[in-house]
């Protein structure tokens, strides 16, 4: 059958199954047993099936676009903005349009690796209306139609961050589309096609571990609250590292979202509490300074601290001996932590980075270059700084 173009219809009787089973078996989408899966992309191999593009899109009435569902709050945090500029940047290299879905509004407020600064939360809409969907570029394209089913509209989806109390999430998992979420979805609906994780109780471990090592004896961490795998892991982590090491750790919870003045808020709450907490990991990005102004209103020396000195040109002066030095560290890295006074140490989980691998494993399955249920470890890097 190398004499003319092979089609779908060929591949699915040669595998005896329906013309739909094998769309649904090679674009790893619907509900298709695994053997069955196997069997029609094995026989597709054989036959020299290529799928048509064009034609895909046309049936679907889709014009090549994949959707991009981000937490409630991430219109006005760097880390999704970055992640976003990622995502659409190897979706052009696929040829694919990234539209971008409005998260939906659900009281008690969202998961975010942040809190930023800028504008304000997108406006809700359901999970089957477009917000604002964005050419290859990245610039913001016309709406679509309001309404209508998702997947008329898209070829895939990913979900990053998926919450279990966002109840857009089930909806956009059951679309009738691969969908790729970064970071695993602990929700009881349909799993998703594919997923990129980072091992964020391998972060937390190594912060803990890190400001120990500098000399710190009593940390805090100011935890997320939420129902992300994110939050979750790093409560979890705490909890257990303390219980590990033999070491106290004060745990306190925060906003996802939380600004630097709720940071600052918590902490000087925390600190003159227990003066003996010696070092402060927050977790949202772009809240860190809050700590750092804490510190600096209690009299509290960012950095590891030095040996008591000697007042200069004074024989008889006592010596002088410096409040307790505070360590200062961050879950997220960022403008905020880079940009501080000091610099702060950081966990620098490479968002655009991370966007492009999501956009990678995606348009992978899309493209039969990789089988559903593929799981993606993404790499972070500590980045240690003046205030530990």
């Amino acid at each position: 059958m190398t004499s003319r173009t092979v089609t779908l219809l060929d591949v699915a009787r040669a595998a005896g199954v329906s013309k739909s089973t094998v769309s649904d078996a090679l674009q790893g989408s619907g509900r298709v047993a695994a053997a069955t899966r196997d069997r029609v992309r094995a026989v597709a191999e054989e036959l020299g099936y290529r799928p048509n593009s064009a034609a895909r899109r046309l049936r679907r009435s889709s014009t090549g676009a994949i959707g991009l569902h981000l937490p409630r709050t991430a219109t006005r945090l760097d880390y999704y903005m970055n992640l976003a500029f990622g995502a659409v940047e190897r979706a052009q290299e696929e040829g694919f349009d990234v539209m971008l879905l409005a998260p939906t509004s659900i009281a008690g407020g969202g998961d975010s690796r942040g809190s930023g600064d800028s504008a304000g939360p997108t406006s809700p809409a359901s999970p089957t209306s477009p917000a604002s969907p964005t050419s290859p570029a990245g610039t913001p394209s016309p709406a679509g139609p309001p309404s209508g089913p998702i997947a008329s509209r898209v070829d895939g989806l990913l979900v990053i961050d998926p919450e279990v109390d966002d109840s857009a999430v089930p909806g956009l998992l059951d679309a009738g589309v691969p969908v790729v979420t970064g970071e695993r979805y602990l929700g009881p609906t349909a799993a998703p096609t594919g997923a990129v994780i980072c091992d964020n109780a391998a972060s937390l471990t190594a912060l803990l571990d890190h400001v120990t090592e500098r000399g710190a004896r009593h940390p805090a961490v100011l935890a997320p609250a939420g129902t992300s795998a994110w939050a979750t892991a790093l409560r979890a982590t705490a909890d257990s590292w303390a219980r590990e090491r033999g070491v106290a750790v004060a745990l306190r919870t925060v906003p996802f979202a939380a600004t630097p003045g709720e940071a600052e808020e918590t902490t000087l709450a925390l600190l003159r509490t227990d003066p003996s907490v010696d070092a402060v990991i927050c977790a949202p990005d772009g809240a860190a300074p809050g700590v750092l102004r804490a510190a600096a209103t209690l009299g509290r020396p960012v950095g590891p601290g030095s040996l008591p000195t000697a007042a200069p040109h004074a024989r008889t002066a006592p010596a002088t001996y410096p409040r307790t030095p505070l360590l200062v560290a961050s879950c997220v890295d960022g403008t905020a932590t880079r940009s501080a006074e000091p610099p702060v140490t950081a966990v620098d989980l490479r968002p655009a980075a991370y966007g492009r691998a999501c956009a990678e494993l995606l348009c992978d399955i899309l493209a039969g270059r990789t089988t559903p249920d593929t799981v993606r470890r993404h790499a972070w890097a500590l980045e240690t700084r003046a205030s530990t």
